[in-house]
């Protein structure tokens, strides 16, 4: 697994495929940087190029496949509490599984439309997880979901951490103040990065799950819900283990074939499923109400 030293990526970028590593390898911008590793190598295509995760460019299709069908029918539920911004929600997965198969995916390209690819992906995943969050919170019906007020502070708020994320992913990536080029000596340390696409996404996570599951236990007073609320985090912790643990030892078995980002893009989009559908759930019409509960 990746090393526990706060703000470098070297081990990380050795034992995974993960979009950030694109922005440290220069100057071919992919996954095959300084660092080592298993040289995940895929389907080659001639002069000297690879098609390097094809498993997760067709599941990346699969995804926004899916989303694509999961936002329609969002739609039809009117009556749902937070249904434009699990809309939203949705869109933001759709152009993270986009990014992902140029960045993940290995999709041959020019090094700096990786570059912009990576940093669009990692700025997604930043500003997505905060969607997710502020949707657990819509639920509490603190302001009236899907009003210009709700959707408007939702978009502004995620659009300022994706502005954000992106400009220092990009900087990093094509050098344009030289203000992170230590990123591509080793140990690639890169402090902003690390707290932006390791740590926080993770506690808007954490956030989502708890608001929910005190929602559900405490507000419907219901347990079925939290089946599909556990079986999302669930599906969404096998992956990021799939991706960092158990990736080197994929790629190593299969001589560079695959590694663990395949089961990642598998595992995370059963996870937004799970998610969506446990939104579908606790947004039914005949859930009984506790007694004195404040919930609309």
């Amino acid at each position: 697994m990746g090393s526990t030293d706060f703000g470098n990526f070297k081990a990380f970028c050795k034992d995974s495929t993960l979009p950030v590593c694109n922005l440290f390898s220069g100057p071919k911008h992919d996954q095959n940087g300084p660092w080592g590793g298993c040289r995940l190598t895929g389907i080659p295509l001639g002069n000297n190029r690879h098609l390097a995760n094809l498993g997760s460019i067709i599941l990346c299709g699969v995804a926004i496949s899916i989303s694509i069908l999961l936002l329609l029918r969002s739609e039809r539920k009117r009556a749902a509490v937070g249904r434009r911004e699990m809309q939203i929600f949705l869109a933001g997965y759709i152009l993270i599984s986009i990014c992902e198969i140029f960045s993940v995916g290995g999709f041959p390209l020019n090094p700096t439309a990786r570059v912009v690819f990576s940093a669009v992906h990692i700025g997604m995943i930043i500003a997505n997880t905060w969607i997710l969050m502020l949707n657990a919170v819509i639920g509490y019906q603190l302001i009236d979901d899907g009003t210009p007020l709700s959707v408007g502070l939702l978009i502004a708020s995620a659009g300022a951490l994706f502005i954000g994320t992106g400009y220092i992913a990009l900087d990093t990536g094509l050098k344009w103040t030289g203000f992170w080029n230590s990123s591509y000596v080793s140990p690639n340390r890169n402090i902003a990065l690390y707290v932006l696409y390791q740590l926080i996404p993770l506690i808007f996570l954490v956030a989502f799950f708890v608001l929910e599951a005190i929602l559900v236990l405490r507000v419907l007073g219901e347990i079925r819900p939290m089946i599909y609320l556990a079986a999302a985090a669930l599906l969404f912790a096998i992956g990021q283990v799939f991706n960092y643990a158990v990736s080197k030892y994929i790629c190593n078995g299969t001589s560079g074939a695959i590694d663990g980002a395949l089961f990642q893009t598998l595992f995370t989009l059963l996870s937004v499923v799970a998610v969506w559908i446990f939104w579908s759930s606790i947004t039914e019409d005949d859930w009984p109400m506790q007694p004195g509960a404040s919930y609309d």
